[in-house]
């Protein structure tokens, strides 16, 4: 018999080891109730064994309308909580409560035990979901007592499918609307190949999200080789297994309401843990139940590791955990300056019925007494009140026990602590230490911690992302060296490098760039007639070759490229914002002034936002020195700072000290330097771009103070990586780009071909077709070292250009063509050796969104295009308004790049209607013009869009087809918006 090596096999085999080893059974797909989404065989085989007399009460011992009356209010029940709320707390149908699930048992209670064992696991192969079509099938689902808990899409790398590929088929063939997949009614959906997990938890179509749940591999993404089997076997026989899935459910999955503080609408959102927050939840209980009371643990989990939860799903479990059969804890006491932490962890434990635990937050010293006497069982309090604590627990409470939970991730934004605070510290009773302002919350926890005894009636559990030398001695795991010294090293880690190969995190330093390298960058470029110089680099050379550290140069050389490169290029779809870092209070208060000064020199609609502590004395050309305050410059509070960043016309923040640690802001692109940073300060400030966005696909550091080598070395014991801009030549791409065409793998064609299907918004599938004929060239044509050669010098292309394409104004369409070309094409050509663990582009990049920026490139790159202009603007600035006849040339144009691959009956006369008759028609609406006249442009644009649904209306007689188009294509339905309001605004 041949070995089965398709995903039927791997089906297969995921079925029999649950069925053979971890006591499943075997579901029938004829079984499934498509109208109520439940297996209906074993869950009315459940209830009859497990509750005999209410299943008899209620009648749905046989067909009929009682029986279809409890699987409406069954399907009623999970629709409202969600499966995993009605599996735990069961549902009240008329006079009778029917459980549906028994969890856990206490070790030694023999009711329990059987009733656990009561509960019937169940797999389902090849299951009929759809109650229209009966033919879509699901390659696998896993159901308790017949709900439905997971389903799976299998692929195998062997037939030449992956993960990514089953990821796509959940979003693009399995309607979210169908009753297995809405919102709640399954806990989680998983994608798997052998090498790897995704799962997602709310299917919306393309915009459903998957999360890796791989264990990691050599400090990065993915999973180890398993001498044993397939590198995800722990799916299935760890995770999926009744202990493992149970325990999940009771303590870790669940829905959870999120109010936007905003606009105060709710949502609701499903969480599963990822691999590493089980694994590292489950590894501190096991040891502190093992271990008993007193010991330290270091969790050092990289930011976008999910640090919130997994400090809630700990602090709840904590709180039941056994030593020797005696509860090991007495309170569970968490340390943050996170309200939102608070929240969740009240959120967490509300969930969870087992735990009746109430939650306090300890705002004043003497809130911790109080709670402690209430019986309150976690309390959460500040850095603050550190001190107090642990006076409190070493004398008052020597008698009882504590685990302590440090978050040292928390919001720290600068700002003065209190007095008391001080004077805790202080050697000498009532002495005033000055310098504490300037320590971050770890090195405050850290002085606390060697200023006091160590209580020995306490467990700690600190959480960092990058622990300080003295953070890893506290609270690390000592490990004696054969020389006699001791080295100290976590518990569990989620490093950095695997959070920004599994995509929670960019990577900060692709793009970072020292001021030396951007002008040794731009001198090349404008040396070489193929390049446009721009006005900006002149001002850089003034700035570099004088030497002269005037605040006003600067600010000039990074608000220009602000707009020619970051706004230019639509980064984070047109919402990027920047970050400027300087080194005091006195020079943040210079750049904020000559920010703003420029900013209304340059007509520019953005403006800036200072953030500094306390006040300061400032000596200006106007209004000579007076007292001022962040909140007297900014004109709104300091507390408002975080939501203003989110908000036009703020683009810039410009900080002396404060949010440089643990400011969490998506939003934030680019970042320019201007003050000394190495080791841990280098990393926290430069990681607060790293935060992750749906349209940020890169980021962009332009250092005026420090070298790349510097900057690299602080990096290195989190994540080593090279810099780009150390290594970058400009002429470089010429050599590259004519090595590649001359190895004959893709004609112009193709590359036209794919760019414009691509960027009309075509799906994958359209493109695989012209990539697989490159593919097969690759293979047939070229020898090992040719294709080695050839994808070596891809990856080297895409980089380079990537890189210099985020600093400086290309003018070549034609590279812009051939970066987006190999991005797809890299993935798809097989690896000449099988270490080559590269990440493909096609999983790294969101088609949807990342067409935006690239679009946006391309016109800026078009050769007989003005720089300045590029696409017609749809932003108030200082631009000049063009010539009515260039207008309508650029209109026409970037309509035929656009649409003009669509097959239009009357492309001219559509083309006419478009350039003229509309902009016409929607100028002419006087709800607009009254707008307009207000000069309020948000106000405004409301008024055109609505004008413009009117006169498309006015038109569906006469051209129904360009109709259909405005109603049906949404990408063509924003182009024509966003053009026909900047022409319009504008005139």
């Amino acid at each position: 018999m041949t070995t089965d090596t398709t995903e039927k096999g791997l089906e297969s085999l995921i079925v029999q080891s649950l069925v053979n080893e971890a006591g499943y059974v075997q579901g029938d797909p004829h079984d499934y109730d498509r109208e109520h989404a439940v297996g209906r065989a074993k869950l009315l085989q459940f209830l009859s064994a497990t509750q005999p007399d209410t299943y008899e009460a209620l009648g749905i011992d046989e067909e009929g309308p009682k029986r279809t009356q409890f699987l409406h209010r069954l399907q009623g029940e999970i629709a409202k909580r969600g499966v995993v709320d009605v599996l735990r707390g069961g549902i009240k149908h008329g006079p009778a409560h029917v459980d549906l699930f028994y969890g856990t048992p206490t070790p030694g209670n023999v009711k329990a035990a059987e009733r656990f064992a009561a509960n019937i696991f169940s797999v389902t192969r090849q299951l009929r979901y759809s109650r229209n079509e009966t033919a879509l099938s699901l390659d696998m689902a896993v159901f308790i007592n017949g709900l439905p808990i997971a389903t799976f899409e299998l692929k195998n790398k062997l037939t030449k499918q992956t993960v990514l590929d089953a990821v796509q088929q959940y979003q693009r063939d399995r309607d979210p609307k169908e009753l297995l997949f809405q919102f709640g009614r399954c806990v989680v959906h998983f994608a798997v190949d052998d090498h790897e997990v995704r799962f997602c938890t709310h299917l919306k179509g393309k915009g459903s999200w998957f999360l890796p749940f791989d264990k990691g591999y050599n400090d990065g993404a993915g999973n180890p080789p398993n001498p044993a089997g397939l590198a995800t076997d722990y799916l299935w026989k760890e995770t999926l297994s009744k202990e493992g899935l149970t325990d999940i459910l009771e303590n870790y999955a669940q829905v959870v309401e999120e109010k936007d503080e905003k606009t105060g609408k709710k949502r609701y959102k499903q969480i599963f843990p990822r691999y590493h927050q089980l694994k590292v939840v489950r590894m501190l209980l096991a040891n502190a139940a093992e271990s008993g009371i007193g010991r330290r643990y270091l969790i050092q989990h990289s930011a976008g590791s999910g640090k919130s939860n997994s400090i809630a799903w700990l602090a709840h479990q904590l709180v039941g955990l056994e030593h020797e059969s005696k509860a090991l804890f007495d309170s569970v006491i968490v340390v943050t300056d996170r309200r939102v932490l608070d929240k969740q962890i009240r959120d967490t434990i509300k969930q969870f019925a087992q735990v009746s635990a109430t939650v306090g937050h300890a705002e004043h010293s003497g809130d911790l007494r109080k709670f402690l006497k209430a019986g309150k069982k976690i309390i959460i309090t500040t850095v603050q009140k550190f001190p107090f604590i642990l006076d409190e627990i070493g004398d008052e409470h020597r008698q009882s026990k504590f685990a302590i939970i440090i978050d040292e991730a928390h919001s720290s934004q600068g700002g003065k602590t209190t007095a008391a605070m001080n004077m805790a510290v202080a050697e000498k009773p009532g002495e005033y230490k000055a310098e504490w302002d300037e320590l971050d919350a770890e090195d405050k926890i850290n002085k606390i911690m060697e200023g006091r005894k160590m209580v020995t009636n306490a467990s700690y559990f600190a959480f960092t992302a990058t622990p300080k030398n003295k953070t890893l001695e506290i609270f690390g795991e000592p490990d004696p060296q054969p020389d006699g010294t001791v080295k100290h090293h976590p518990f569990h880690s989620y490093t950095m490098k695997q959070a920004i190969q599994e995509g929670f995190i960019l990577d900060v330093l692709k793009n970072y760039t020292p001021v030396e390298s951007y002008y040794r960058l731009a001198k090349t470029v404008e040396d070489d007639p193929l390049f446009d110089a721009n006005k900006a680099q002149k001002k850089l050379r003034r700035y570099v070759e004088s030497h002269e550290h005037a605040i006003r140069e600067k600010a000039e050389i990074m608000v220009d490229h602000f707009h020619a490169q970051v706004i230019g290029h639509r980064k984070i779809g047109g919402q990027a914002r920047a970050m400027v870092i300087t080194n005091g209070i006195e020079r943040a208060i210079q750049y904020f002034h000559a920010f703003r000064d420029y900013l209304k020199e340059r007509k520019s609609p953005y403006a800036p936002i200072v953030a500094f502590s306390g006040e300061h004395e400032f000596h200006h050309k106007d209004w000579g020195g007076k007292k001022v305050t962040e909140a007297t410059l900014n004109g709104f509070p300091s507390s408002q700072i975080p939501d203003k960043v989110q908000q036009d016309p703020f683009r810039f923040l410009i900080v002396a000290d404060k949010f440089q640690t643990g400011y969490d802001e998506p939003l934030l692109h680019t970042m320019y330097v201007d003050k000394a940073l190495s080791g841990i300060k280098a990393v926290q400030t430069l990681s607060r771009l790293n935060r992750a966005h749906p349209q940020k696909h890169d980021t962009f550091v332009l250092d005026f103070y420090n070298d790349s080598e510097t900057i690299q070395k602080s990096f290195e014991p989190y994540y080593r990586t090279t810099i780009l801009s150390d290594e970058t030549d400009p002429n470089k791409l010429h050599d590259l780009k004519s090595d590649l065409d001359g190895y004959q793998v893709y004609s112009q064609t193709q590359i036209d071909e794919l760019v414009g299907l691509y960027l009309n918004g075509a799906d994958r599938d359209k493109l695989d077709p012209i990539l697989d004929a490159c593919v097969a060239t690759y293979n047939a044509d070229l020898d090992e070292d040719g294709q080695v050669d050839f994808k070596g010098k891809a990856k080297a292309f895409v980089r380079t250009y990537g890189f210099l394409a985020s600093i400086l104004p290309y003018s070549n369409a034609d590279w812009e063509k051939l970066s987006i070309f190999l991005n797809f094409l890299i993935p798809k050509l097989p690896a000449p050796k099988e270490e080559d663990l590269s990440r493909g582009i096609l999983e790294a990049i969101d088609m949807d969104s990342y067409r935006v920026e690239v679009k946006t490139s391309l016109k800026i790159g078009l050769p007989d295009q003005d720089a300045e202009i590029g696409p017609v603007p749809t932003t108030g600035g200082g631009r000049k308004p063009e010539p009515e006849l260039d207008q309508l040339s650029n209109i026409i144009k970037a309509f035929n790049d656009q649409f003009g691959n669509i097959d239009w009956k009357d492309g001219d006369k559509i083309r006419q209607v478009i350039a003229e008759e509309i902009p016409a028609k929607v100028a002419a609406d006087a709800a607009y013009q009254n707008a307009m006249k207000n000069n309020d442009k948000k106000t405004a644009r409301i008024e055109h869009d609505a004008a413009l649904q009117r006169v498309m209306i006015d038109l569906l007689s006469d051209h129904t087809e360009l109709f259909k188009q405005f109603s049906d294509n949404p990408s063509f339905k924003k182009w024509l918006s966003d053009t026909v309001f900047g022409v319009t605004y504008q005139a």
